[in-house]
């Protein structure tokens, strides 16, 4: 690794300087968002319930900007493909994922608020080079096809809305390169605010379309398969939409995202509320849109013959008139722009942390050029490319879901590990409770991932042997968890007389502890049997990743 570009002080009540690891001078400092600004010398305690609002609007972004982000082409795909080949018979995995969604973000926005660095970094620091470049490579290329996707969705949207195909690429690629190249961190969290209120442009759909609340809060509540669907294509949608609602770059993007905004221990209860709101958002919009998609086609012709996005428009012109049609194709061109711009810039960030770049949102082109330069051509490459004719990339958006939900047990293994580092959280590790919950999730996404490889391999695998990965990942994902559990209460006990000079909880309050700088780090420790699973995981992995990789090859060239 290059050395860091800047070690800095953290102020505390106290005389004492605690040094930290952040990497680029511009992530110190006072706080500027969209909503407010908290300066960095102000430790006031916020007593009554208006100095909290003002901190509160100033702490949002990250969590908001994550998780509408979230609701991007993959996202519309995923839900109106779910809408009008299954109804609302699959609501209830957008419920279950709520808890997954807190636990993963709240996990990385506690590793940026008390680490100061970006994800990708720590990976490199705790677990070396060669586990440090399979997390980047997975991040890079599912990012890029993630941003072919979200540009297959905008010419969707400007199709429908007839607005010409290479003048609405270029201009959507244009603001979303210029509204992060001022070096004017809040003029872009205010751009990407702007988004965000962009995508409650989908509740209007639903008051159009009206689908029945009572089915829907029914289907919310008991899950269930839907009735003679093949049990082999409902696993590889619930996959997807895994893949679209839990995916690899919000956890590169929110710890970075907060790191830049400069967000400290002091604010994580803000920043948790922060989240939950845009989990709140996104969910509620992700029921929205399948659920309107399922009475759009409901009975009719088209009902289980989906095509894309594009078509689902179509349709609601066709049975419900030309008003939400035109609300639902405005509300995917904004999901496409924010989602382009929080995926080019996770990967920025990303490769910023690894090369020790310079790599902020408050600076400019000029001044962070390698950051730019990689956020900028990520998103000429996916402009260029669903551009250029011959290039057949309708069936795309809905593999590159897939192959998101692929790579996303890697993803979680990682995080699980930091954030029950000592040396990297000190008070702020993992609880055992979380570890559990987080050792089970990971299990399960396994036990997807493994369902997916089988389909692949063997496209008439049966309903019986689907649900006996099912019944059997379950109980292998309740050893796991417990497993997991017991490993890191054992490792803690270890480790408890043996952090040396970053043993710091003790005289620091919670809030103060930052984490030293990189190089006073001790060595992470991994025992024997987590390598040997790590390796074994990482195997796998590669086997299923490529076979779905292979598949968007065929999807991408051939269009079948």
């Amino acid at each position: 690794m290059n050395e860091v570009d800047a070690q800095a002080a953290d102020r505390a009540t106290s005389a004492q300087t605690i040094l930290t690891a952040v990497l680029d001078r511009a992530h110190l400092g006072d706080i500027h968002g969209a909503l407010g600004s908290i300066a960095e010398d102000d430790f006031a305690p916020r007593s009554n319930l208006r100095a909290r609002l003002q901190t509160l609007l100033a702490i949002l972004g990250p969590g908001l900007i994550v998780m509408v982000g979230d609701n991007d082409a993959g996202a519309f795909g995923t839900y109106t493909q779910a809408g009008q080949n299954y109804g609302t018979t699959l609501l209830w995995t957008l419920v279950l994922l709520i808890p997954v969604l807190y636990v993963n973000q709240e996990m990385v926005l506690r590793l940026g608020a008390v680490s100061g660095v970006g994800h990708a970094r720590l990976i490199f620091e705790r677990f070396g080079r060669f586990w440090g470049a399979f997390s980047v490579i997975d991040l890079f290329i599912l990012n890029a096809l993630t941003i072919v996707t979200e540009f297959i969705g905008i010419t969707l949207a400007l199709d429908y809305l007839g607005v010409p195909k290479l003048w609405g690429v270029v201009a959507a690629a244009a603001l979303v390169m210029f509204a992060a190249s001022t070096g004017n961190f809040r003029r872009f969290e205010r751009f990407a605010l702007m988004l965000v209120l962009g995508s409650f442009l989908v509740f209007p759909v639903l008051l159009f379309i009206h689908p029945p609340a009572g089915q829907m809060i029914q289907d919310m509540m008991v899950p269930k398969m839907p009735q003679g669907a093949a049990l082999n294509e409902v696993m590889l949608l619930i996959i997807a939409i895994v893949g679209t609602t839990v995916a690899p770059w919000q956890l590169f993007f929110q710890q970075s995202y907060v790191v830049d905004k400069r967000i400290t221990p002091r604010f994580i209860k803000y920043e948790r509320v922060d989240l939950m709101i845009g989990i709140a958002i996104v969910i509620a919009g992700a029921m929205a849109i399948m659920a309107f998609t399922a009475q759009t086609f409901a009975g009719q012709p088209e009902f289980g013959n989906f095509v894309n996005a594009g078509a689902v428009s179509a349709g609601m012109e066709k049975y419900f008139g030309k008003a939400p049609a035109i609300f639902f194709a405005l509300a995917l061109l904004d999901a496409c722009i924010i989602g382009a711009s929080a995926v080019s810039l996770s990967t920025a960030y990303a490769l910023g942390d690894v090369f020790s770049w310079r790599h902020s949102l408050h600076r400019k082109p000029t001044e962070a050029k390698g950051f730019y330069a990689i956020y900028c051509g990520l998103i000429v490459l996916a402009a260029v490319l669903v551009l250029t004719p011959g290039v057949q990339l309708g069936l795309l958006t809905s593999a590159v879901q897939t192959l998101a939900g692929v790579l996303l047990p890697g993803a979680t293994v990682f995080l699980l590990l930091l954030c029950n580092d000592k040396a990297v959280l000190g008070p702020w590790v993992n609880s055992r409770r979380l570890n559990l919950f987080t050792g089970g999730v990971v299990a399960v996404l396994v036990m997807l991932s493994v369902i997916l490889t089988g389909s692949v391999l063997f496209p008439g695998i049966s309903d019986t042997v689907i649900l006996s990965i099912l019944i059997g990942g379950s109980a292998v994902g309740l050893v796991t968890a417990l497993g997991v559990s017991f490993a890191q209460r054992r490792l803690r006990r270890q480790e408890a007389g043996n952090i040396g000079s970053i043993s710091r909880p003790a005289i620091v309050a919670n809030d103060k502890w930052r984490m030293p700088p990189l190089d006073q780090l001790p060595p992470a420790r991994l025992s024997l049997a987590s390598r040997i699973w790590m390796i074994v995981l990482r195997g796998y992995l590669i086997i299923a990743g490529s076979l779905v990789l292979f598949r968007i090859f065929q999807l991408a060239t051939s269009g079948t």
